[in-house]
């Protein structure tokens, strides 16, 4: 026995209660299927399904991704992924689910919306910063208890915010989750930077490099993808080929110290294709670089505010990134240096702020 919402005249929980007085008065009601045909013409075909479906009715006609008369007939895939989300199997593969996905567009011509639920390309997707925040910390939080528990982070319960299901569970992966637009704020930008780059920002950098980019996405408007974010951080903070506004770039260095006494250090400084030779001495190489860079360049006036560092990788060829809070000239700039070596990265780091102090 076929029950049409045909377009939806009533709301879905007149509707259940219709099945239910169906299914309560029905002789012979062990032998009859009730079958729901819900439509989607006021937008709650979903909800009309499910609460018909627990008032009592055996069996629900849909279609995949809602195609249909009008606004389409219930969508199968939206039903389904609602029962996956409360931990119930369907008994239907959604394993991949941008196959499925084409296969129907291809069949029926028609194109799924970008935002349909668990099939569209950007329902796992945040711009606005405090979503991307949330998901950030969500995501960080399920590695710290998976490794507590000394298990796979798959092995432990989906809980992150913003994201009812896993995405991996249905073919999808976390690169799209969190993309870079105008809305975005710094949680989003720096876990790109990390799942991409293997840079984990400091707080204090995160905001800087936040409006850095905010100033970008403001003038060029659009999105941007985590290539864009390393060519904006790579113009900002590195010496990249592509960029040549640094005045000053580390060339080499050598260091000597004895216990109890201050670390001796040389570098070769090269300002505008002319390299300087200059020596003197600190409490570590940090300190004798920037009494270095104080003396060469007293208007200057270095300070490190705080120092921060880890390796990119694992192994013996890993490289490691310095951060570096610098005061230069009465303000602040963040400086970034990568190197295979802990000090020159530093170093690097410093020439990186100073750079940018001075940068026209």
């Amino acid at each position: 026995m076929n029950l049409p919402a045909t377009v939806e005249m009533a709301t879905p929980n007149i509707y259940a209660d219709s099945i239910e007085w169906m299914c309560r008065n029905l002789n012979n009601r062990d032998s009859v299927i009730v079958s729901l045909h819900p439509h989607n013409d006021r937008g709650t075909g979903v909800a009309a399904a499910e609460l018909g479906y627990l008032a009592g009715a055996d069996r629900i006609e849909g279609t995949l991704f809602g195609n249909g008369e009008r606004t389409g007939n219930v969508c199968l895939v939206t039903l389904g992924m609602n029962l996956v989300s409360h931990g119930i199997d369907p008994h239907i593969d959604f394993s991949d689910i941008d196959e499925i996905r084409r296969t129907v567009e291809y069949a029926n011509q028609l194109k799924v919306p970008e935002r349909h639920p668990y099939g569209g390309d950007l329902v796992f997707t945040a711009f606005s910063g405090s979503h991307q925040d949330a998901i950030k910390k969500g995501l960080e939080h399920l590695e710290k208890d998976a490794k507590t528990a000394g298990k796979h982070v798959h092995e432990i319960a989906w809980a992150v915010p913003y994201l009812p299901i896993d995405p991996k569970d249905i073919g999808r992966s976390y690169e799209a989750v969190i993309r870079v637009n105008s809305q975005s704020g710094k949680g989003g930008i720096s876990y790109l930077m990390k799942n991409d780059y293997h840079l984990d920002l400091p707080r204090r950098l995160q905001i800087e490099f936040s409006q850095v980019v905010q100033n970008h996405t403001d003038e060029q408007g659009g999105e941007f993808s985590a290539a864009d974010l390393w060519r904006i951080f790579e113009d900002e903070y590195l010496p990249a080929e592509q960029n040549k506004w640094g005045r000053f770039k580390l060339k080499a260095l050598s260091q000597s110290s004895n216990l109890d006494e201050d670390a001796q250090l040389t570098v070769q400084l090269l300002e505008k294709d002319v390299v300087k030779e200059l020596s003197g001495s600190g409490n570590g190489p940090i300190a004798a670089f920037v009494n270095i860079m104080n003396v060469y360049l007293p208007e200057a006036n270095v300070r490190v505010l705080d120092y921060y560092e880890h390796a990119l990788s694992a192994g013996g060829d890993a490289k490691a990134a310095a951060y570096l809070e610098c005061e230069v000239a009465g303000r602040i700039y963040w400086g970034v240096g990568i190197d295979p070596s802990t000090t020159t990265a530093s170093l690097k780091a410093v020439v990186s702020a100073v750079n940018r102090g001075f940068r026209s």
